[in-house]
């Protein structure tokens, strides 16, 4: 009974450390996310792939470090992606330990049936959804998926028909959560604004600038990958960079930007390499002062006002 209230041991790696997903998503997953894309040797002669025995490799020691949040998607690797990850998460029986996030939008059969007869099998409207999902529960061999993403916004699917079938998947159980990727904003807005309005499930997630070596020298590493994924994480809340790569020294390159605190300078030197022009109307009204701690002009002109500071991210410092 005791055993209950002792606490956690200290993880392997900082990539056992978890954090809650967002705002809306309360489940927890490792800082960094484990990007899928080349577990897989369809693509070896467009991009690079690994075969199975090597993405086993990756796998393990991406868990073994405590990570558990990794991204596929429904036509990656011409389908071998999710495939290897259900057989992987099957031969290790660790599903329910796993986040798993996919992606329905784009065509993921034409490699098998031939270019012109899969037009339903893309896009974001209902029978494309259906057949995705469907499809890649029996390839991850789960019941359920943690996180669906939708890819990429088809122009053509709308609003209502998309929200009003992910919320069904949702409440069959087979999607825990909903994201967007390469979708413009205003459209996520407008979908969470009708999901809301609507009783249905909106999206938690949205998957949408840097002197590296000089900061890297600084901290005593080589990587300057881990100068960026480390200046990722410091800049905003709930922010879960995608990591590639085929061998598992990329992985533990990547694990060291967890145990990296830039400070407010080295932030600034990475940011002033290049001049961010932030355009009209913020040029004029100014950022926000709990970001800032400035009171933008206009603001600031009437009275001296103290300013509550917004959260800021998680930090080693």
């Amino acid at each position: 009974m005791t055993s209950m209230f002792q606490p956690a041991p200290e993880p392997a790696t900082e990539l056992g450390r978890y954090r809650v997903l967002s705002s809306t998503a309360g489940v927890r997953v490792s800082p960094l996310c484990l990007g899928a894309m080349s577990i897989g040797e369809a693509w070896s002669e467009h991009m690079g792939s690994i075969d199975k025995e090597q993405s086993f490799k990756l796998l393990d020691a991406f868990h073994d470090a405590g990570g558990n949040f990794i991204d596929t998607a429904n036509n990656y690797q011409n389908e071998d992606s999710e495939t290897f990850i259900g057989s992987w998460m099957k031969e290790r029986d660790n599903r329910d330990l796993m986040f798993i996030a996919t992606k329905f939008t784009t065509d993921y059969r034409s490699w098998a049936l031939g270019k012109g007869k899969t037009v339903n099998f893309s896009g974001n409207h209902k029978k494309s959804l259906h057949m995705s999902v469907r499809d890649s529960l029996r390839k991850l061999q789960t019941d359920y998926i943690d996180l669906l993403y939708v890819h990429w916004w088809d122009w053509t699917t709308s609003i209502e028909e998309l929200m009003d079938s992910l919320h069904i998947l949702v409440e069959q159980g087979k999607v825990l959560y909903l994201g967007a990727s390469d979708t413009p904003a205003w459209v996520v807005s407008a979908a969470n604004t009708y999901a809301r309005a609507h009783g249905k499930t909106p999206f938690s997630i949205y998957q949408g600038r840097e002197a590296l070596e000089e900061v890297a020298t600084e901290h005593g590493t080589e990587s300057v990958q881990a100068i960026a994924l480390a200046y990722v994480l410091q800049k905003t809340r709930h922010v879960f960079p995608m990591i590639g790569g085929r061998k598992v020294e990329h992985l533990k390159d990547n694990i060291t930007a967890l145990s990296i605190h830039l400070t407010d300078e080295q932030i600034a030197k990475l940011e002033s390499v290049k001049e961010f022009e932030i355009g009209f109307p913020t040029n004029m009204i100014g950022q926000d002062p709990r970001e800032t701690g400035v009171a933008p002009t206009l603001v600031g002109a009437v009275a001296p006002i103290a300013w509550e500071q917004a959260p800021k991210p998680i930090s080693k410092a």
